[in-house]
């Protein structure tokens, strides 16, 4: 005895609802993608800030404070400014300008923090480069965005790699602007001469020191008007944001 094959409205009825689940579906993710966009961007946001702080050592190296911690932190010590190529701070951001960070003591300058985009092995490497108020000396380095080889190339975030920078300068024993790099192994082996306008490189990351490095000195010469600015003492105070 063969058997009945379902009717018609069976079928259709098994249509409509499949169709009515995967639209409820569609419905819930979007709402949820919707929700939690809103949580990434803030996220996004606080890192960015804790970065900024760690370059400008206002949060020790692998300590992460409370999110409260942090917002109050950034508040009472960074303060986002615009500069033209001449290092003028602009009241709005136009063309060509850049984008600085100070960090402060109330309303005095104690220094100033770049933003690094560098070419990598893998891919980009983000962080920031931060800046006493001789407008030379190295006050600290973070990287948040990276794409390089963990254990290689990767350890261009970790502590060691990073405290390294602090005391670097960017002008050579002639005051001349030489930027700061990322030696072929070890400082030591450098000449003299040489040794305060680098850091140790990573041992099996030759091109990743190479690239950073590059990336490095091109922001420099970008900001160099502002270096210059700070260097003759002509910025040591800002207006409250």
């Amino acid at each position: 005895m063969s058997e009945s094959k379902p009717d018609k409205n069976s079928r259709i009825n098994v249509i409509k609802f499949a169709l009515l689940v995967s639209f409820v579906c569609s419905l819930l993710i979007t709402g949820a993608a919707g929700g939690l966009k809103k949580f990434q961007l803030e996220n996004i946001e606080l890192d960015k800030q804790l970065n900024l702080l760690k370059a400008a050592n206002l949060v020790e190296p692998g300590n992460k404070p409370s999110r409260e911690e942090i917002k109050r932190l950034y508040d009472t010590h960074i303060q986002a400014v615009i500069v033209d190529s001449q290092g003028k701070i602009l009241a709005a951001d136009i063309g060509d300008s850049l984008h600085l960070y100070f960090f402060k003591t109330e309303d005095v300058i104690q220094g100033y923090i770049l933003p690094i985009n560098s070419r990598g092995l893998w891919g980009k490497i983000r962080g920031y480069l931060a800046f006493e108020n001789d407008g030379q000396t190295v006050s600290g380095f973070s990287v948040f965005s990276h794409s390089e080889t963990p254990g290689l190339g990767g350890e261009i975030e970790s502590a060691w790699f990073q405290k390294n920078f602090k005391g670097k300068k960017i002008l050579n024993s002639q005051n001349k602007f030489v930027s700061v790099g990322i030696a072929k192994g070890k400082v030591a082996n450098l000449p003299e001469t040489d040794r305060g306008n680098y850091v140790d490189g990573i041992s099996g990351a030759t091109l990743t020191g190479k690239y950073l490095s590059q990336g490095i000195k091109s922001t420099l010469a970008q900001y160099e008007a502002v270096s210059i600015t700070f260097r003759q003492k002509k910025l040591t105070a800002t207006e409250e944001k």
